[in-house]
């Protein structure tokens, strides 16, 4: 005879992709050597141990009680593999973010101090600061967006299968995609602006004989 139905709940795996099929029997037809004792509780739960434990004992004094847990301890001691991971994956994204703006904005630096005697030809021609920073922000910008490109492709075909690991967490999740190009942006705009007003204030004299 079935009694009713719940819904799903987490049981053996927090992902979403697996739900294990579970049956509530009568304690009375399947006996267990033991048994756990939930309760919703008004005030903190770390101060009603010995209440609980008055009353199990109060209905069998020979019976042990032991393992009296909130639910967010219980948690932590279940599914500590998932917080380690999940925090070692965010230090290597971390890493990895910063060691992708620094590489980025060296790459980009370097490319545009490398063209000091172009800039001091074109402004000994005319050029004013504001046409040369246009043209190496305008260079610039789209080169990051190839790459940004490519790299937001790969991202999401790299998510698809890191999906098992994830915990209520999009794989395209649009907060942290913006994030990395947003830090990724600002690198390659410093990597523009500064380089680019360094060789605006050199003379074009001394531009033009720059090797």
């Amino acid at each position: 005879m079935v009694i009713g139905i719940i819904p799903n709940i987490v049981q053996n795996d927090v992902t979403p992709n697996k739900v294990d099929p579970v049956i509530y029997l009568p304690f009375r037809q399947k006996p267990m050597a033991g048994v756990a004792v939930m309760a919703r509780t008004r005030v903190a739960p770390g101060t009603l141990a010995m209440p609980f434990r008055r009353e199990v004992q109060a209905i069998d004094s020979n019976m042990p009680v032991f393992n009296l847990w909130t639910m967010e301890e219980r948690l932590e001691r279940n599914y500590w593999f998932y917080r380690v991971m999940s925090a070692l994956f965010g230090i290597f994204a971390g890493i990895a973010l910063v060691l992708a703006a620094v590489g980025l904005y060296a790459v980009i630096a370097h490319s545009v101090s490398q063209r000091t005697q172009e800039l001091g030809v074109r402004m000994a021609v005319g050029a004013s600061a504001p046409d040369i920073l246009r043209l190496i922000f305008v260079q610039g910008m789209r080169q990051l967006t190839i790459g940004l490109s490519l790299g937001l492709a790969g991202a999401f075909v790299v998510t698809r299968v890191l999906r098992t690991f994830l915990v209520q967490v999009s794989p395209a999740d649009p907060t942290t995609l913006a994030f990395a190009c947003s830090v990724l942006g600002l690198a390659a705009v410093m990597g523009c602006w500064i380089p680019a007003r360094r060789a605006m204030r050199v003379d074009p004299v001394v531009a033009l004989h720059h090797e």
